[in-house]
């Protein structure tokens, strides 16, 4: 996704019958800033006639996505995830304190595997361990290695008590990982800190998440550009405001082994990726859903993703799926998802 350059325009006012020049405030100016986080680079775009004031919000957003990683990757050994599930290995199933950011993210995460009958499992740790080494090496694994690292992969396994703060694992060997979930969280928890510092006409992109405040200057939202699948596809724009859009798809993230494409997007229930091509827009209230809801929508049947994204009030789905790259494009969407 990219977002397209704003206008913006500053009056002048005269009053009475004497036309005084008064000093009129500078203009705001649309301000980019990037920094790289979660394995991706963090975007924030806002409006500002004071330069150093932006800058010191966009970095103390930037600091809090920071923070962030630190809780929520699966890639540095010492985040608080990865702490937690190396801790289960020892004490399988024992209840151990987390904090309220982690907490929150599982909490989602475990409504919407519920939700969408496992299609969206954040236990998926052991099979992307195992495909981030397929991808290297474009081989398949052995399949009592695949049933090895499935046996520890399993959404009710996972067990929360918002009350006493505690997160378990029932089994040794279990491995969380929140790829699906996280940045589109710290998208939104970086929108929060820019409003405490005065920005509400605001943007945070995080790769294919983009969650947006108030919309710029004499706009009625951010125009969002949505990728199409595959090259002759025209592509599709989105206005929002105070709203968020996430895309998930292998666009770009696949491997082809012995002639079959697999997307990077694993299925839990067959612990392999997805074959075929599909794109996935969901457009909902907060980054946090519109990520995680992209994300199961992609593993499911059109029909049932349609409906699971349409349990979210406001939320709305535009679905594109290929057998194969020269197949027709099946479409579906919302009613009314924008054009």
């Amino acid at each position: 996704m990219r977002v397209r350059n704003v206008a913006f325009f500053c009056c002048i006012s005269i009053f009475g019958n004497v036309s005084t020049l008064f000093a009129a405030d500078p203009a705001p100016q649309r301000l980019t800033f990037d920094s790289r986080h979660m394995g991706t680079t963090f975007r924030i775009v806002l409006f500002s006639a004071d330069a150093q004031k932006a800058e010191t919000a966009a970095q103390a957003a930037f600091t809090r996505v920071r923070e962030l990683d630190q809780i929520l990757s699966d890639y540095h050994p010492t985040s608080e995830l990865m702490r937690f599930c190396t801790a289960n290995d020892s004490a399988p199933g024992k209840p151990q304190r987390i904090s309220a950011e982690l907490m929150q993210v599982l909490t989602e995460a475990q409504e919407l595997a519920r939700k969408s009958d496992g299609a969206f499992d954040v236990t998926i740790g052991p099979l992307s361990r195992m495909w981030r080494l397929i991808r290297r090496t474009q081989q398949l694994p052995k399949p009592e290695e695949l049933r090895t690292a499935q046996a520890k992969v399993g959404w009710r396994n996972l067990v929360l008590d918002p009350t006493a703060k505690t997160a378990a694992l029932k089994l040794s060997g279990m491995r969380l990982d929140l790829g699906g979930i996280a940045k589109g969280y710290a998208a939104d928890a970086a929108l929060q800190v820019l409003a405490r510092h005065g920005f509400i006409r605001t943007l945070v992109a995080a790769s294919g998440d983009i969650r947006v405040g108030d919309p710029p200057p004499g706009q009625d939202g951010w125009t969002v550009e949505i990728a199409p699948l595959g090259q002759g596809m025209p592509a599709r724009f989105v206005k929002l405001k105070n709203a968020a859009v996430s895309t998930s798809g292998d666009l770009v993230q696949s491997v082809e082994i012995d002639g079959v494409r697999y997307s990077h997007v694993l299925d839990p229930k067959t612990g392999l990726g997805l074959t075929g091509f599909r794109s996935v827009t969901v457009i909902a209230p907060t980054a946090t859903q519109s990520d995680g809801y992209s994300t199961a929508a992609s593993l499911l049947p059109p029909q049932k993703a349609l409906t699971l994204v349409e349990s979210i009030p406001g939320a709305q789905l535009y679905m594109v799926v290929k057998a194969n790259a020269t197949a027709q494009p099946i479409i579906t969407q919302s009613k009314n998802f924008p054009n």
